[in-house]
């Protein structure tokens, strides 16, 4: 009386099924704007302190990196604002392809 053993159909098999694993991936939008608004608050918060606190200012740091601005008036202030922006999207579109893209090859 031998029994040939046959494997069961996967929809038929007992247990739990386990969640297929997915490579993590980064949405560019989401960074781009996560980074985008940190670097406006941040330059933002900048200004303020250097207002604040102008023995202590920190605008000769920042001045170098965003082309353009000089030190503080309105149409100034607005492109350094979307200078800091512009730099947060640059990292997005660069950084979040090339994360998800060696993220699904080495999972």
């Amino acid at each position: 009386m031998s029994e040939t053993i046959r494997a069961r159909p996967v929809s038929e098999r007992s247990g739990t099924p386990l969640p297929a694993r997915v490579a993590p991936r980064i949405p560019v939008a989401a960074l781009g704007l996560s980074l985008g608004g940190f670097l406006a608050l941040t330059y933002v918060l900048c200004v303020l302190f250097d207002l604040w606190f102008p023995e202590q200012a920190m605008r000769a740091a920042w001045l170098p990196l965003l082309p353009g601005v000089t030190w503080l008036n309105a149409p100034n202030f607005l492109l350094g604002l979307v200078e800091a922006m512009a730099y947060g999207w640059y990292v997005a579109l660069v950084f979040a392809p090339l994360f998800n893209f060696f993220a699904g090859k080495l999972r």
